[in-house]
């Protein structure tokens, strides 16, 4: 599998995004039990967030995007997909890891 980094723009309309964010992360849920997305999260500012896809090729992650539901009621903003070629990688902690 390859590696793929999305860094998603959100868009001005907070509201209406914020409505469909739980559909989000359960859909990124779904697709991180699937074995696709590696992680993701927002920025600290909320002004947009990076997600770590794997997959064959960046067609399966455009179809993926596809039913994400930021993309499918229009609340996502601007995306840029490329390919990741990590040299180190390793386990990824957070503050919810200690608990």
């Amino acid at each position: 599998m390859t590696l793929f980094v999305l860094e998603w723009r959100f868009g001005s309309d907070r509201e209406a995004r914020l409505a469909v964010r739980p559909q989000h992360r359960e859909y990124l849920e779904e697709l991180r039990d699937a074995g696709h997305v590696v992680a993701a999260g927002p920025w600290a500012d909320d002004s947009g967030a990076l997600i770590v896809y794997s997959a064959g090729d960046a067609a399966a992650v455009e179809n993926m995007l596809e039913n994400d539901p930021y993309v499918s009621n229009g609340v996502g903003g601007e995306r840029t997909l490329r390919e990741w070629s990590p040299i180190i990688a390793g386990a990824i902690r957070n503050e919810h890891d200690a608990e």
